[in-house]
């Protein structure tokens, strides 16, 4: 199943919808007021959906399965991020692909081993920005624009100090993340990553969440990213160092991960400014970001 977050180009509400093809989505909450279903989450609220686990999917289902119409059309609504309101900052893990940790070695000489465990940090909720909208360069503030692609984790049930044995049983789908991070203030803070990775709308996410069932082996994923045509990133999930079980065992370690939570799962190499020279982006740059079987992004850099 995959879910969407949207609203009607015409205006009006946020509301949760499911689709039904490449071009056509049901409108869950449209849907159930028409045949008198009452649904057991919020049907303007995906994190309201996540948190009804497999009740709210069967619900959905039901709904899909009974379903006589044609749907509504893509091309009349707006796509948010499926998430267009985070309840949390983003979780994010860093240097989780070898080749973009050893990319990156010239800029942090205080680390040059792989680290024993995930190196964690977030990004701010007011990070969140739709699949396909503008990315603001936040000129005057930073000059160093750069992408990462990364597969994007949802969490389902909620838990604190979860085994790897059990952590896949929390995750209630996968979407697709750029965590587009201002790479001088990332250097200016001590070296902490919180700030250069929080600008408002630095983190372009969906453009749908694709539910855990329908992602065989989020293992062995193709993940890339593209600048104007030209692919930058190129690589698989089966390169994660760290993988799915153990950053949510870690990860949930004292911490309670909740539904809806959003974990970033690390970005491999090809980034900006690793290259020689570095590159960077600029005012009407288009960004792309894609991983197979979830979708893609296409985010234009602002005025």
């Amino acid at each position: 199943m995959r879910l969407i977050t949207f609203k009607p180009k015409r205006g009006g509400a946020a509301r949760t919808g499911v689709l039904l093809d490449a071009e056509r989505a049901l409108d869950i909450g449209d849907v159930a007021k028409r045949a008198r279903k009452k649904l057991p989450f919020d049907a303007t609220d995906m994190v309201s959906l996540v948190a009804s686990g497999k009740t709210g999917l069967a619900a959905i289902s039901a709904l899909v399965k009974n379903y006589k119409g044609k749907g509504i059309k893509l091309s009349t609504v707006k796509l948010l991020s499926p998430i267009p309101q985070p309840r949390k900052n983003i979780f994010c893990v860093g240097w989780n692909y070898l080749d973009h940790f050893a990319e990156g070695a010239k800029a942090r000489p205080h680390v040059q081993e792989m680290p024993a465990h995930p190196a964690f940090f977030t990004k701010a909720a007011t990070t969140m920005n739709g699949p396909f909208d503008d990315v603001p360069p936040h000129k005057g503030v930073t000059e160093k624009l750069d992408w990462e692609v990364e597969l994007g984790l949802i969490i389902g049930k909620p838990g604190r100090n979860i085994t790897e044995a059990n952590a896949m049983k929390h995750v209630f789908g996968y979407t697709v993340i750029n965590d587009v991070s201002a790479r001088e203030i990332q250097r200016q803070h001590g070296q902490q990553w919180f700030k250069g990775k929080s600008l408002d709308g630095h983190c372009p996410m969906g453009p749908w969440i694709a539910t855990a069932d329908e992602i065989k082996d989020p293992n062995n994923l193709d993940i890339r990213c593209s600048v104007n045509g030209v692919i930058k990133q190129n690589s698989n999930t089966r390169h994660l160092y760290f993988k799915l079980p153990r950053i949510i065992a870690e990860l949930s370690a004292g911490l309670t991960l909740d539904s809806g939570d959003i974990i970033a799962t690390g970005t491999p190499s090809g980034v900006g400014h690793a290259r020689t020279p570095p590159e960077f982006m600029q005012s009407g740059d288009i960004m792309e970001t894609e991983v197979a079987g979830l979708g893609t992004l296409r985010n234009r850099i602002g005025k």
